[in-house]
């Protein structure tokens, strides 16, 4: 589980608890000081996590469906922190990224301090291999993901973009931000990249 579900997790519960034991209670205020109330004991890494930045609050606002205009600035602020590797080159080790799509570790109280690289917890959310037998369903399957697009180099890039920052593809996208958040190196999302889009990839067999 990696810090973006665990604190989306514990955030959902505690704005359950709220409005179970306040039913009374009105927008997002009384939720806010819940948190915060939830929180005392945490140290400033985790605290900074509560504070939402300007993408985020926009798409807590209006609910992940924000009007045109709103979207429009979020795609456009979020594709500016996209960094691209160095040589060009966004396809990494395939082997590397099937075990960092199968790692959960990182972000979590029993992580830190770190003992090993975060992984990409990509299982949680997508069907990626047709050996796997546990997988999420929040996000689309993605067997056959590179073949179904010819290995395209215009598919691979798009890949990496949506890794790394999948706000700038989608605004109030439900996908981690992991290269915007300096959760995952450009490195890992290349290898990753090469897990979805290698021919040799079991993604793609």
């Amino acid at each position: 589980m990696n810090r973006s579900i665990l604190l989306v997790g514990a955030i959902a519960a505690i704005a359950v608890a709220v409005f179970l034991l306040f039913p009374r209670a009105q927008g997002v205020s009384s939720v806010d000081a819940a948190i915060k109330a939830s929180w005392t004991t945490a140290d400033r890494e985790w605290l900074a996590r509560l504070i939402q930045d300007e993408t985020q609050k926009a798409c807590s606002h209006y609910r992940n469906a924000p009007p045109k205009a709103v979207a429009d600035a979020i795609l456009a602020r979020e594709r500016a922190t996209i960094v691209y590797p160095a040589d060009g080159n966004v396809l990494g080790d395939w082997k590397k990224g099937q075990v960092l799509a199968q790692s959960g570790y990182g972000g979590r109280f029993t992580d830190i301090p770190p003992r090993a690289e975060n992984g990409g917890n990509c299982y949680a959310c997508h069907q990626l291999d047709a050996a796997e037998l546990s997988f999420g369903t929040l996000g689309p399957s993605l067997l056959a993901y590179g073949k179904d697009r010819k290995f395209a180099a215009a598919d691979a890039k798009a890949v990496y973009e949506r890794i790394y920052n999948p706000q700038a593809t989608i605004a109030c996208a439900n996908m981690p931000r992991l290269g915007a958040s300096k959760f995952l190196t450009v490195e890992q999302i290349k290898d990753l990249v090469a897990f979805v889009m290698s021919p040799e990839s079991p993604v793609n067999q």
